[in-house]
């Protein structure tokens, strides 16, 4: 009860729809409770003897028979299509909300998650809700009122032998209880196996090229139907349990039939129960015992529908650990000063990333960030756009904690250049401008050429209208990080992070890209994360960063003076590069 409490406030913004669905939904059950009724009428009217009196009866009955089978008709598609479109229009509502959560949600949140899980919640779960709330709900009302109606019409037919139909009901009602305590665990193991599927169905097609290349096709592919048909076998235990409850069900609810039919035939002997009563007590008996196997079958589906609706409510539910503190205000007038102070953050207890990390960098400044794989430079990075929180300490800009800005107004002054570049499925245009939606094809042409990327462009086919593929797929490591560049430039921030964005290319375009940082350095404040020492030597600080604490800070030639570990970064790269060379 708790969780359906807890999805009617999700529904409550359609109550008029399903306020008139569930009218035309009691109207159709009184209509349906009617007929049976008109029809024992005319069997009464028969069996005492057929006369011109009771022929023009029998036809105002008929008439008033195809009156309500009409009427039936209309209510029925009332109900239907009401119930379907709150309900469609719930999930949509739902898969925006759910997705909206996700993209709003600290980084960590995503640490432990598969991508196709989320989105199977944001896609199959959702849909669900759909199930409940066109059918299960409905059908549910109208079953209870028709049980309830039918019940009273047959108390007032002969209310000894309406009792004895009530006989088996507590054992109906006992199964159902243990069926749903009993089922649904089963339906939320299939719900997660259909998550893990999805999960790894995206995993593999982003990571096709790696497969083929690989040569493992058929390791995935086994892979893959182990995964589908855990899903397959989890919801076929499922369905083996409901599989036992439904004959269950039918066999109880025969029971009461075989009960009435004997004793109807004893009263009818001892207490003269007429035709027109027997036959009228037999065709409400079929409308008595309906609704209940069908709130047999209802249950299954609520149990299914339930189990996807607590996945989508988790996340729903899940806590913003990144919010804006009460009197947050936005940040403005930046000019790009930035200082750590004290600064201690681990994602969990056991494995602190940054141990007591103090600095200052000068608006405009270029500060560096060295040192090996793992030692928390790139999470440094994170902290200062509190995708995390620091678990002490205190972050400035320009002097002001940035716990006290708004979040949104923080990141406006950030934009990040990362190593592994992700550009939308879109056009090269689309991808620069996506930093600024009002931007003009000439600024975004402007903001290209100051990246150094215009040139490339221009020599495309479509040349900004260039469609980039997923991911970016059609272009190159060098220019898919020059695109990000002028994305980041083109945002006018004062801040820029620069994480890895030479790692992954050759030498020609590492300086290029040099050349595009060189170009808005001065008038940014840019903090690049780099391996390859070259990349930011002209940069104004450089940190050496090791075990999550700053052993060494000064220029390049500073800290090659003073012969530690970077000077021995340095000779390494530079005899690799000799090497290189000779070969």
């Amino acid at each position: 009860m708790k969780l359906l409490l807890r999805l009617s406030r999700e529904a409550v913004r359609y109550r008029t729809l399903y306020i008139v669905s569930i009218l035309a939904t009691l109207v159709l059950t009184l209509v349906n409770l009617t007929a049976p009724r008109v029809l024992s009428a005319m069997t009464g009217l028969v069996e005492r003897g057929v006369t011109p009196q009771a022929l023009n009866t029998i036809a105002w009955l008929t008439a008033a028979l195809a009156a309500l089978y009409l009427l039936r008709i209309l209510f029925r598609f009332m109900s239907s299509y009401l119930s379907h479109r709150a309900a469609w229009y719930l999930v949509g509502d739902l898969r925006t909300k759910t997705y909206d959560k996700l993209q709003r949600l600290h980084l960590g949140y995503f640490h432990d998650k598969q991508t196709g899980d989320l989105m199977s919640r944001v896609i199959n779960d959702t849909r669900d809700f759909e199930l409940l709330y066109a059918h299960i709900i409905p059908e549910t009302i109208t079953n209870f009122v028709t049980f309830g109606g039918v019940l009273v019409v047959l108390l007032m037919i002969n209310w000894k032998l309406a009792l004895i139909t009530c006989a088996p009901i507590p054992l109906i009602l006992i199964s159902g209880v243990i069926f749903s305590k009993k089922v649904r665990p089963f339906f939320r193991v299939s719900q997660k196996k259909m998550g893990e599927f999805s999960g790894k169905l995206q995993d593999n097609l982003s990571g096709v090229h790696e497969i083929q290349s690989f040569g493992r096709e058929s390791y995935e592919a086994e892979r893959v139907n182990e995964k589908n048909f855990e899903h397959v076998r989890a919801m076929l235990y499922a369905l083996k349990v409901s599989a036992v409850f439904h004959p269950t069900v039918e066999f109880i609810s025969s029971l009461g039939t075989v009960l009435v039919v004997a004793c109807g035939g004893y009263l009818a002997y001892s207490e003269g129960l007429s035709v027109e009563d027997i036959v009228s007590f037999m065709l409400y008996l079929n409308l008595f015992y309906t609704p209940i196997a069908g709130i047999a079958n209802l249950l299954e589906s609520m149990q299914q529908s339930l189990a996807g609706a607590e996945r989508v409510l988790a996340v729903l539910d899940a806590p913003y650990e990144i919010a804006d503190r009460p009197g947050a205000k936005p940040l403005a007038h930046v000019q790009g000063g930035i200082t750590f102070d004290h600064v201690s953050f681990a994602y969990n207890e056991e494995s602190p990333v940054l141990r007591d990390v103090s600095f200052s960098c000068a608006p405009g400044k270029m500060l560096a960030l060295v040192g090996p794989t793992g030692v928390g430079k790139t999470t440094l990075t994170q902290l200062i756009s509190r995708f995390y929180e620091p678990d002490s300490g205190r972050i400035l800009i320009d002097g002001q904690d940035i716990g006290d800005v708004t979040v949104e107004s923080l990141r406006s002054h950030i934009s990040p250049v990362l190593q592994d570049t992700f550009l939308f499925n879109g056009t090269i245009a689309e991808n620069i401008g996506y930093a600024r939606p009002d931007a003009t094809p000439e600024e975004i042409r402007e903001a290209a050429k100051a990246a150094n990327i215009h040139e490339d462009i221009m020599a495309m086919p479509d040349g900004y209208e260039t469609r980039v593929g997923e991911r970016g797929l059609r272009l190159s490591g060098g220019q898919k990080q020059r695109v990000a560049i002028a994305r980041a430039i083109l945002r006018r921030s004062q801040i820029i992070i620069l994480d890895e964005a030479t790692a992954s290319v050759d030498v020609e375009t590492e300086q290029q890209i040099q050349r595009a940082i060189a170009g808005i350095a001065g008038s940014r404040t840019i903090i690049a994360i780099a391996h390859r020492l070259s990349t930011i030597r002209s940069a104004d600080c450089i940190l050496v960063i090791e075990e999550g604490r700053i052993t060494e800070q000064g220029t390049h030639d500073e800290l090659i003076a003073l012969g530690g570990s970077y000077a021995r970064m340095h000779d390494i790269q530079a005899a690799a590069a000799t090497q290189g060379g000779v070969a």
